[in-house]
């Protein structure tokens, strides 16, 4: 079984110079079932690109040699077509339009929210064709819970948990931030305000 999902795993490439940034995504990215890669600038986003053969990319753009519009326009001229989401604090109008305009799939400006990433991600990857996510993928798990994103429903040590969506969306973010210590202003901000925004 183990096998199987790693064949049919979703590869994701995390280009990002900041290392507590992309520590987070992919740290994220890896509980809800991807396979993740990380590069630290153009030139290793390129070579990752070859190597690794992502089915999509969260790409910044400020990047130390190559900028992350460079990057997607290289890797479109050699006719590569994996997606690409720009996630970047360049947040004007024509900055988003050049990275669509070069070929980019969407468009995320930081500071931003895991759990729209995660939505745009696999919402990029429908559109794109890429789309064969096993169950198990839809599932995170830590210690003795079992959170089903499919179902919205929680288990602990297999007994199914009655949870209110507010306490399912707690318990979630807790899941996906397990290896780092958030505040409650953290959490009230993407637990409770999540809920609110529009």
């Amino acid at each position: 079984m183990t096998t199987t999902a790693e064949k049919t795993m979703q590869r994701i490439l995390v280009v990002d110079d900041e290392a507590s940034i992309s520590e987070l995504i992919s740290t994220s990215l890896r509980f809800v079932g991807f396979d993740v890669r990380t590069a630290a600038n153009g030139a290793q986003a390129l070579a990752m690109a070859e190597e690794f053969r992502p089915h999509a990319m969260v790409l910044d753009v400020m990047l130390p040699d190559l900028d992350g519009f460079e990057v997607c326009k290289k890797i479109r001229n050699e006719g590569v077509d994996t997606g690409v989401l720009f996630l970047t604090a360049k947040d004007g109008m024509e900055d988003k339009v050049k990275g669509l305009t070069l070929g980019g799939d969407d468009y995320m400006t930081k500071p931003f929210s895991l759990e729209e990433l995660v939505a745009r991600l696999r919402a990029l990857l429908r559109r794109t064709g890429v789309d064969h996510i096993e169950i198990d993928d839809e599932k995170m798990r830590f210690a003795d819970l079992e959170l089903d994103e499919a179902t919205h429903e929680v288990r602990r040590a297999g007994n199914l948990l009655d949870l209110s969506p507010t306490e399912f969306a707690l318990i979630r973010y807790l899941i996906i931030n397990a290896d780092r210590v958030v505040s409650k202003s953290q959490i009230l901000d993407h637990v409770w305000q999540y809920d609110f925004r529009g």
